[in-house]
């Protein structure tokens, strides 16, 4: 499947804004047999006065720019043309769930896709009890030779029950601890539970941002800009079988739908927008996301 692709972001400030240095990771991931960007381009406005690429140390495309003179607004425009590739699903290679430890203990890389980077707690998810007692308890009901991806879909199929979808419920800086007690949030917040519920097993998890392609009802009329930036969970599940992909939102395998975007410990790696700016007074901000099927 292919598919055109185009978010906007936009900045507005109430007083003028200068001194701000940013940085962008809003581009498409090539992923080899899974995903390849047929071509990519950010524009950004007004002109930047320094602007440089870059990947970091997860190999997610970035983009570092700062702006000059004095400006009220910043307009962020991704345009991109990406290939999805058909998936057979999970393999069924993963390795028992008593076995992780082992399999920690006697791996030795610490490159980008190490699993080591992404066992202990990390800037947005600390180790909570309360998560670490709730990914217990299902845990509790499996068998004793249960393999880690089983224990994946057990506690992604738990949380799509327990936590309800609610955009109001929660903001971009929402601890994850606040949402899990309210039972509540998006893709986000979802997201973070289950990658504190999954470390709490000693399962390596990070976080996946990207795009998904979102259907109308039947009946009606796509509308622009209706598609959303996205999140979803990855989750390490032995030698063989590698990182595996579970949207809990979702509660599915991400699959054609799932456009990535980059990925990291959790959404401090990977947030779309980060940096700092000089500014007097509010800001405000609005996204809107295209993705467009182009051909199967």
């Amino acid at each position: 499947m292919i598919y055109d692709i185009k978010l906007k972001i936009r900045y507005d400030y109430t007083g003028a804004a200068a001194g701000g240095r940013q940085l962008v990771r809003v581009t498409p991931l090539d992923v080899p047999g899974r995903q390849r960007v047929v071509a990519s381009l950010i524009e950004i406005a007004p002109d930047p006065a320094e602007r440089r690429s870059w990947r970091d140390f997860f190999d997610n495309p970035t983009v570092e720019f700062a702006l000059g003179g004095a400006h009220d607004h910043v307009d962020l425009t991704l345009k991109a043309r990406v290939e999805r590739f058909p998936s057979d699903g999970w393999l069924p290679l993963s390795i028992r769930w008593s076995d992780m430890p082992k399999e920690l203990g006697t791996c030795r890389d610490l490159g980008a896709r190490s699993p080591l980077h992404f066992v202990a707690p990390s800037v947005r998810v600390p180790h909570l009890p309360r998560i670490a007692d709730y990914a217990a308890g299902i845990c509790n009901g499996l068998d004793s030779d249960v393999t880690c991806q089983q224990v994946v879909l057990a506690i992604g199929n738990a949380l799509h029950r327990d936590i309800r979808f609610d955009a109001r419920a929660t903001t971009v800086d929402t601890p994850v601890a606040e949402a899990f007690a309210k039972r509540r949030g998006v893709c986000q917040d979802m997201s973070h539970i289950m990658i504190a519920a999954l470390r709490s097993l000693g399962i390596p998890a990070g976080y996946v941002s990207g795009f998904l392609r979102t259907l109308p009802p039947p009946g009606k009329p796509r509308l622009e800009g209706a598609d959303a930036m996205h999140a979803w969970v990855r989750a390490w599940c032995g030698p063989e079988t590698g990182w595996s992909d579970f949207d809990p939102t979702n509660d599915c395998l991400a699959g054609m739908d799932h456009i990535e975007v980059a990925w990291g410990r959790d959404y401090a790696d990977v947030s779309p927008v980060k940096g700092m700016l000089r500014v007097a007074g509010a800001q405000s901000s609005r996204q809107s996301v295209d993705v467009i099927p182009v051909s199967g």
